[in-house]
């Protein structure tokens, strides 16, 4: 069986913005393998029944299904341990990171460009993700990132604990990137690709740090379609 990566998309499937299946793709590219990528979105909940979850990414590969970013990143790092790391040493600091992005920068990330994204989904998308956003937040989704460009400095203050991480190596795994990298980088691979919003300013330092990572894997992420330059 072929390996496969099932991955959230809107209307267009080569738009891929899922953060966690970011982290996924990012992981397996890391190991230098391939997966096929299957295009899921958000009302196809029955289409993952044979994985045991409904959220994305699942990674099929041969016999094995894998739900969760994080395990699927623990499931390569044990089934190809010949294979470049992911974690050095305990995943404590991937762990950090992961767990940071998830509680800091992705909700600090959506009330800047959650409105963006209705525009990218089909029908019955959009008035799932309308619906269940606008009860998540309790408000329309315009009025969460209403004067968003106002917003801006107090977003890009949160990325000082990375700002100066980055200050002495180019990447926050060291020399070379690690999964905690990925779990940052997919989170922003979100608005890159959904929003036109400018998050980061040329000549800081998450914002090389960012180009580094595009770059990476024969410019695997600078070649999606994105929204953001």
């Amino acid at each position: 069986m072929a390996r496969q990566l099932y991955e959230l998309c809107g209307t267009d499937p080569e738009r891929r913005f899922s953060p966690y299946c970011w982290r996924s793709r990012m992981a397996l590219a890391h190991k230098g393998l391939e997966a096929e990528v299957v295009p899921w979105r958000f009302t196809e909940k029955a289409a993952l029944g044979f994985s045991g979850s409904d959220k994305v990414p699942v990674l099929v590969d041969g016999a094995r299904t894998v739900a969760d970013s994080w395990a699927i990143a623990e499931y390569l790092e044990e089934a190809y341990p010949e294979a470049p790391n992911l974690f050095q040493g305990t995943p404590a600091a991937q762990r950090f990171l992961a767990t940071w992005s998830d509680a800091v920068l992705l909700p600090a990330l959506a009330k800047l460009i959650v409105s963006d994204i209705p525009a990218l989904l089909g029908a019955a998308d959009r008035a799932y993700f309308i619906e269940s956003r606008e009860r998540r937040f309790g408000m329309p989704l315009g009025q969460v990132t209403a004067e968003r460009e106002a917003r801006l400095p107090e977003f890009r203050a949160l990325l000082l604990p990375l700002r100066h991480l980055l200050k002495f190596q180019p990447f926050l795994g060291g020399p070379a990137p690690d999964y905690g990298d990925y779990c940052v980088f997919g989170t922003l691979m979100w608005p890159r690709a959904v929003s036109p919003l400018p998050l980061l300013e040329p000549g800081d330092a998450v914002h090389d740090w960012q180009e580094r990572m595009l770059d990476l894997h024969g410019g695997l992420a600078r070649a999606a379609p994105a929204l953001a330059a």
